[in-house]
């Protein structure tokens, strides 16, 4: 593939400087810091940003983590923390929301943090996340492969076969990697394509709700109605490690993690902000539509799950490396239905491979955002003339290859290592995104810049801010809690649970030692270099026909 320095159209970028009077190649889209020129394209539609948006919801976390969440924390307690951790999430968008709908630009919340907070803390955070991105695409390629083995158990019913985990791993790796090699245009059409199979993610989760009411007031073969059965025996909350109330608290913050796992994902609309088409508008309807998503599809999900199996069934902690653990599953054949599973498997695969092709995509494009801010080598900065990042991309997607640890340790421990560990990282990202926001809220009310007039804001800020900064902290210092308790010692939990600060501290030590860098203060705060005028990107046409205001409603 050709490579090139500038991918814009010529007559686009001469019309504009003559109807605007700026200068687009230069105050656009050539980087003021590193003067690399950002040659990625705005190829993707609104409805492609809508699916990625989507698939940050709707990952293997709910349909393969929550069963383990429920069998910890008890049904009341696995829904309270999701809740939790939805409002979190939540609060965490609207900040990030505000900042990419104000400047759409390559680099998303890691260039926000370096621009708003600090440099070294833009840097730390960017490589955190690209590590954190890389390593949560094999944990997806490892759940979508035991979902697969739910039909492909060996002959003797023992599980997944190593031969053949070893051929579903590479079959989806390659497609994965295909479809991003395409280019942005089939990587979206391609999200939309499952998604549609986001449709079959949406019904099949409102499926999944509303059949697990059907089940619960007696319309299953036996007709036998559940209620809240389980909620009184064994109980709404299950103790964790120590009896008592103790014990149930415990339980329910440690299930904080594993709900975080079904949010991950939703900050990298943030990434998508530089190629989408009419950005502002387009990333704005994508953060407004995600608080109903946590509502229905985790809130909802775990609610009729938690209904309808028992914390106290041994098969939601089973590691047989098929899905037979996953809730829904257990829900179903509990009731003596058959076929159904097998749906619902076939479902949840499209969800899994969804969810890693969004995350090689946004990895990809954090190397990119950090090496056009001289953050990262410079030869992750190269596009085609088509506007891929070709280097960056490629790069990225070797570290695919870290899901056949699955053929040696066993893909359930692996996907509870690598799931923990990431869920974690998130809860780092989400902090350091409200850090920053709170910083850009202060620069704007210094510089004046009046937020009534932004595509995107909530009225509530900076409180939302506060208030998942604040929990982002408290879960990072105290989610390995567990470890401390006496006999529950685990040295590789302990790893797990903070090995990111350290990490985080060293990245950040570093780089402000050799850069010298500071803390930026609100005077020096730029909010205007880079940033496309509203001139030059934004364009809504509203639908006039029936179908098109529908699709413009789904999507």
């Amino acid at each position: 593939m050709a490579l090139s320095d500038n991918g814009t159209d010529d007559r686009t970028e001469k019309s504009l400087e003559e109807n605007s009077g700026i200068d687009v190649s230069v105050d656009a889209r050539m980087d003021v810091k590193t003067g690399i020129y950002d040659g990625v394209r705005r190829n993707m539609k609104q409805r492609h940003v809508q699916m990625i948006a989507l698939a940050g919801t709707l990952g293997t976390g709910l349909f393969l983590v929550s069963g383990k969440a429920i069998a910890i924390a008890g049904p009341a307690g696995a829904l309270l923390a999701f809740i939790h951790v939805g409002t979190i999430c939540y609060c965490m968008l609207m900040c990030l929301g505000e900042m990419m709908c104000y400047m759409p630009i390559s680099g998303g919340y890691t260039h926000f943090t370096e621009r708003f907070l600090d440099p070294a803390a833009g840097f730390a955070l960017g490589w955190l996340q690209w590590y954190a991105g890389v390593v949560l695409l094999p944990t997806e390629m490892i759940g979508a492969t035991i979902i697969i083995g739910f039909w492909d158990s060996g002959p003797d019913g023992s599980g997944l076969l190593r031969s053949h985990m070893a051929g579903y791993l590479t079959l989806l790796a390659f497609l994965s990697v295909a479809v991003n090699f395409l280019g942005v245009r089939w990587f979206g059409e391609s999200e939309f394509i499952f998604a549609r199979l986001a449709i079959i993610k949406i019904m099949l989760v409102l499926g999944c709700i509303i059949g697990g009411l059907v089940i619960d007031l007696g319309g299953a073969p036996g007709h036998d109605g559940i209620g809240f059965r389980y909620w009184k025996d064994p109980g709404a909350f299950a103790p964790f490690i120590v009896p008592g109330n103790t014990g149930k608290f415990l339980g329910w913050f440690e299930v904080l993690v594993f709900a975080a796992y079904s949010c991950l994902g939703m900050e990298l609309l943030a990434m998508a902000a530089a190629e989408v088409q009419n950005p502002r508008y387009a990333l704005a309807k994508a953060v407004r539509r995600v608080f109903y998503r946590i509502m229905i599809f985790n809130v909802f999900g775990i609610l009729i799950v938690g209904m309808l199996v028992p914390y106290n069934d041994p098969r939601l902690l089973q590691s047989t490396g098929t899905a037979a653990s996953s809730p829904f599953v257990l829900a179903i054949t509990r009731v003596g239905i058959k076929g159904l599973p097998s749906v619902i498997n076939a479902g949840v695969l499209t969800s899994a491979f969804s969810a890693g092709n969004s995350l090689l995509y946004a990895s990809s494009r954090q190397l990119y955002g950090l090496a056009l801010r001289g953050q990262a080598p410079r030869i992750f900065a190269r596009t085609t003339k088509g506007g891929l990042p070709i280097t960056a991309l490629s790069f990225s997607s070797i570290w695919v290859l870290l899901s056949y640890m699955a053929l040696s340790e066993g893909a359930s421990t692996v996907l509870t290592w690598l799931s923990n560990l990431v869920s974690i990282m998130g809860f780092c990202t989400w902090g350091i995104i409200c850090l920053t926001y709170i910083r850009f809220y202060q620069g704007l009310k210094h510089h004046g810049i009046d937020r009534t007039t932004f595509t995107y804001r909530n009225a509530f800020q900076p409180y939302p801010a506060y208030w998942a900064l604040g929990w982002s902290i408290v879960i990072v210092l105290f989610n390995g809690c567990s470890v401390f308790i006496r006999g529950e010692w685990v040295t590789s939990s302990f790893i797990i649970a903070y090995i990111n600060i350290p990490i985080f501290l060293l990245l950040y030590g570093a780089y402000k030692i050799f850069k010298k860098t500071k803390i930026v203060s609100v005077e020096a705060m730029d909010f205007h270099s880079n940033v496309p005028p509203p001139e030059t990107i934004d364009v809504h046409d509203s639908p006039e026909s029936t179908m098109g205001k529908m699709a413009a409603w789904l999507f």
